[in-house]
């Protein structure tokens, strides 16, 4: 289902989404989807990341009532897999 994002998500996701960027360094590139889920009803907004760079690929997706709230748990969920990254990276 095609939607507009407001203004206002627009600047959330850009805020949350580079404080992301300087965590892990090595990105090339982060790629923000976000997609509402027929039927509408509760839980229907999806936001998935995707980042790539330094030979790894992560990827995360999450549903929430708010696509705020679906962003905050994919950051929160990359911000794990970005750290475990780092601690296999450095074994090396």
């Amino acid at each position: 289902m095609h939607f507009d994002a407001s203004q206002q998500l627009q600047e959330f996701v850009e805020k949350k989404v580079s404080k992301l960027e300087k965590l892990f360094e090595e990105a090339t590139t982060l790629d923000v989807t976000m997609k509402l889920i027929k039927p509408e009803t509760s839980m229907n907004k999806e936001v998935s990341l995707s980042l790539a760079g330094a030979g790894s690929d992560m990827f995360v997706s999450k549903v929430s009532d708010k696509f705020e709230d679906a962003l905050l748990d994919c950051i929160d969920a990359l911000k794990v897999k970005i750290e475990k990254n780092k601690e296999k990276m450095s074994k090396k």
